[in-house]
């Protein structure tokens, strides 16, 4: 497997998940165009964009930090058009960029919701249009979505708001599959099964506590690596939760992951257990 020489466009990767994906995918020498707001340093948010590109290109990548808000179609477009004149072309593009609140409809105000929609829904649609055009008729082209699988058990149909915003994401994603199936590109969406060590799990989820039963990351871009390398004419229309992704793959140790070796793991949500059905590992 190796994405040497592919380019890669990704929303929202100036920390976490986002960014651990574009470093293993340039590890392999793949050229990343990211898109995020994060100019500036914030106050309870590690890293900037720019800081971002760094660790990409050390990783072994050629980055591209372009600043910008995948709600605006306009801003999109011209990112995509920038890195297609950097790079001369697109086969990978992940819709990571995501906003979360985990209130009730009595507790979310339009605001929020709109935000989480906008950026969800609206951003995922509008930057894997931007990026279809330019991946018709290249070599193995993938759309990845970081949403989860739809389920509709009456436990899982909240919190409202975010539950619509991430199950947006993932019907958008879904139905790509199957408007692109003719030209060969994939599109599927990805989920973990336990929640991972993010600013989002540190800040809304509880704290450090949250973080110990987390796994790391990079659970989330070795999955993704794997999914990126599958025979995009074959491998679409998937809705895939990481460890099964890679213990499919052969890997037989998923503890490697944990941030906290032999902690509890927290569930996330949508999902019912830690590991995948059988496995047997430490």
């Amino acid at each position: 497997m190796s994405l040497s020489g592919k380019t890669m466009f990704i929303s929202g990767a100036s920390r976490g998940i986002g960014l651990a994906i574009a470093k293993r995918v340039a590890a392999d020498g793949a050229n990343v165009a990211l898109i995020a707001k994060t100019a500036e340093p914030h106050p309870k948010l590690p890293g900037t964009i720019y800081t971002a590109a760094e660790e990409i290109e050390q990783a072994g990548g050629n980055a591209l930090p372009i600043v910008g808000d995948i709600r605006d179609a306009d801003a999109v477009a011209a990112a995509v058009q920038k890195t297609v004149e950097q790079f001369g072309g697109i086969d990978i593009c992940v819709n990571n960029a995501s906003a979360i609140n985990l209130g009730s409809i009595l507790e979310v105000p339009i605001k929020r919701f709109d935000l989480m929609n906008d950026i969800q829904v609206r951003g995922t649609y509008a930057v894997s249009q931007a990026c279809i055009p330019h991946m018709i008729g290249r070599e193995n082209p993938h759309i990845l979505t970081l949403s989860p699988p739809i389920r509709l058990e009456s436990k899982w149909l909240k919190p409202t708001a975010y539950m619509m915003a991430k199950y947006g994401m993932s019907l958008c994603a879904l139905a790509i599959a199957q408007e692109m199936r003719e030209h060969g590109i994939a599109s599927n969406t990805l989920w973990p099964r336990t929640t991972v060590a993010t600013a989002a799990v540190q800040n809304l989820l509880g704290g450090d506590e949250a973080m110990r039963r987390s796994r790391k990351p990079e659970v989330y871009a070795d999955a993704a690596y794997v999914i990126l390398n599958k025979p995009s004419r074959e491998f679409t229309g998937r809705s895939l939760l990481c460890e099964d992704v890679l213990v499919d793959n052969g890997v037989t140790d998923l503890s490697v992951y944990d941030c906290v070796p032999g902690s509890e793991l927290g569930v996330d949500l949508w999902v019912d257990t830690p590991n995948p059905p059988g496995y047997t590992g430490p």
